[in-house]
């Protein structure tokens, strides 16, 4: 502590010399009392803003949209039965991979809960799946014919259920599918009176059977994703009765089917509401 020497000479000095001394005193004891309150006081906490967090893709609700691709299928057909008069050698007349392009749309709902998505779903396309093989047995005219198988429209009907990552949806899908066919002789060669390509006989049926299939889907806007799926249809066998124009029965063929799609799907899923 500093010494303070008092040196008096008369009344009037030492009152002042009093004075600066109390005021001294009162000045340190403020400076004490400030860094003292400084020392007890809480060390300042930084905290970094909270991250901004991005809103997850929402896959629930109504859906509808458009798809196109390409098809084909694995046709075999077996004779069972023949009008009388008509040469038939052997019973299994060959296979054919009937193949083409396919455009249509489809419509469901989605249910959400957390990661896991489920879902019902009906599709419809368009189909021109044509194929042919030269018949194993038999002749038109004397002369090896075809025979020629079509698919006009494609039909599924399935549950779907499957995983997202936010916006990126892997699912795999099952249940019914339909398919329009249709069945034809056709003569190969020019055949007097007859040209290449007569039709000579047919027949056309909807054919039921089951469904399965896999996707990717990828939501690139709010309500609006895009997807690729591929589907196989197993569609058994089922026996048709070929008629000539005239309507005059020529033959049975058992035919057996399976059908593999692919396409590209663009989807619009509708916001449901949510309770408050």
């Amino acid at each position: 502590m500093p010494v303070v020497r008092l040196l008096c000479c008369n009344s009037g000095d030492y009152s002042v010399r009093r004075f600066s001394i109390v005021a001294a005193t009162q000045v340190a004891i403020a400076g004490f009392a400030g860094v003292a309150s400084a020392a007890d006081l809480p060390a300042r906490v930084y905290t970094k803003a909270p991250p901004v967090v991005a809103p997850l893709y929402d896959w629930h609700g109504f859906f509808i949209g458009l798809n196109g691709g390409g098809g084909w299928s694995h046709n075999c057909w077996n004779l069972t039965a023949v009008a009388a008069g008509l040469i038939r050698t052997v019973p299994s007349e060959g296979c054919s991979d009937p193949a083409g392009g396919l455009a249509g749309g489809q419509f469901g709902y989605r249910w959400q809960m957390a990661n896991w998505v489920f879902g019902v779903e009906a599709q419809g396309d368009w189909a021109n799946l044509k194929g042919s093989s030269i018949s194993l047995t038999g002749t038109f005219g004397g002369l090896p014919f075809l025979n020629q198988t079509r698919i006009d429209a494609i039909g599924l009907f399935t549950a779907q259920v499957g995983y997202a990552w936010n916006n990126v949806f892997a699912y795999v899908k099952g249940g019914a599918a339909v398919t329009r066919d249709r069945y034809n002789g056709v003569t190969k060669f020019v055949t007097p009176p007859f040209g290449v390509g007569y039709a000579f006989d047919g027949a056309s049926e909807t054919r039921w059977g089951g469904a399965a299939g896999a996707g990717v889907e990828y939501g690139f806007a709010p309500g609006w994703s895009v997807a690729l799926e591929y589907d196989h249809l197993f569609m058994d066998s089922s026996s048709n009765r070929l008629v000539t124009p005239a309507g005059v029965f020529d033959r049975t063929e058992r035919v057996q089917q399976d059908v593999d799609i692919a396409t590209i799907r663009l989807n619009y899923t509708f916001a449901v509401p949510t309770a408050q």
